[in-house]
């Protein structure tokens, strides 16, 4: 398997590898109110065979007011293991979008110290275009031992992100659409003021993915960045909305091998609500 494999899988080698007993799919659909569509109804009606569900806003700390923060790792592993997820499986995670939601779950694994992690490139649109199996209803799961690591590395929170913006030590890098960025676009929950964190620079995430939703290139993907103005030099915090497309900069980091990145988890839900944080337009 080549290092970008470990990160990112293709639909051809998915299908090549779709009985190996030691993989695991996880349909880990999510969209925002606005694309009015249903996860879990999508997946009840077709996924790719074996496939589990992963509900990121069930399986998150449903203890916060902010959508779908990380789960503890207690948590984490209650649910794992009730998908019949553990060590010594590969993990391929894919969504109905392409690239989108993917991405977080992929971030989550991370987080809880898994790395035979890998994303479905192109997702199930990819899947069904080229008219491989699918199925519907439930999948039989047996539970499995996992153990986890938290990787606290891997994420920072509203007093680290508000340092960093304050010291400018690491990069602070926004995956939201340029309009929402700049604070000329409003933002879709309510109650949020527009704008940015302070010193944070723009990659909308749609500049590393191709029309068909995979994801560009390595050598595409520097260029994203370099044309974005991004030092990948230097450590990395990715934001957005609500920690769900941040992800997918993190997954673009990845691949390209820059390691010294993490996920500020409530990204600009959290900051945007709170007046005492300061925002720049612009």
């Amino acid at each position: 398997m080549t290092s970008i494999l470990r990160t990112l899988v293709t639909t051809d080698w998915l299908a090549t590898n779709l009985q190996n007993p030691d993989i695991r799919i996880i349909d880990a659909s999510w969209y925002l109110p606005d694309m009015k569509r249903n996860g879990k109804g999508e997946y009840g009606k077709a996924h790719i065979p074996g496939a589990r569900f992963f509900d990121i806003d069930e399986i998150s700390d449903t203890r916060s007011n902010l959508p779908h923060m990380a789960p503890t790792p207690e948590k984490f592993v209650s649910r794992m293991r009730a998908m019949g997820i553990g060590d010594g499986h590969k993990v391929v995670i894919y969504d109905g979008s392409g690239l989108f939601s993917a991405a977080r779950v992929w971030w989550l694994f991370k987080l809880m110290g898994k790395n035979n992690i890998a994303v479905l490139d192109g997702g199930f649109p990819k899947w069904l275009k080229e008219h491989r199996a699918v199925e519907s209803g439930p999948v039989l799961m047996r539970d499995r031992h996992i153990t986890v690591q938290f990787q606290e590395n891997l994420v920072k929170d509203v007093t680290q992100v508000s340092a960093v913006s304050k010291l400018g030590n690491q990069l602070i890098v926004d995956a939201r659409a340029p309009g929402r960025f700049s604070g000329t676009d409003p933002e879709p929950r309510a109650g949020l003021r527009s704008g940015h964190i302070p010193k944070s620079q723009n990659m909308y995430y749609r500049e590393l993915l191709n029309s068909n939703g995979t994801m560009k290139s390595e050598n595409a993907l520097r260029d994203a960045f370099t044309n974005a103005n991004i030092d990948l030099s230097r450590p990395i915090i990715t934001t957005c909305g609500s920690g769900i497309t941040a992800a997918i900069i993190s997954l673009a980091l990845e691949i390209i091998g820059h390691k010294d990145h993490s996920l500020y988890d409530g990204s600009w839900t959290e900051w945007g609500q709170f007046s005492q944080l300061q925002i720049e337009t612009g």
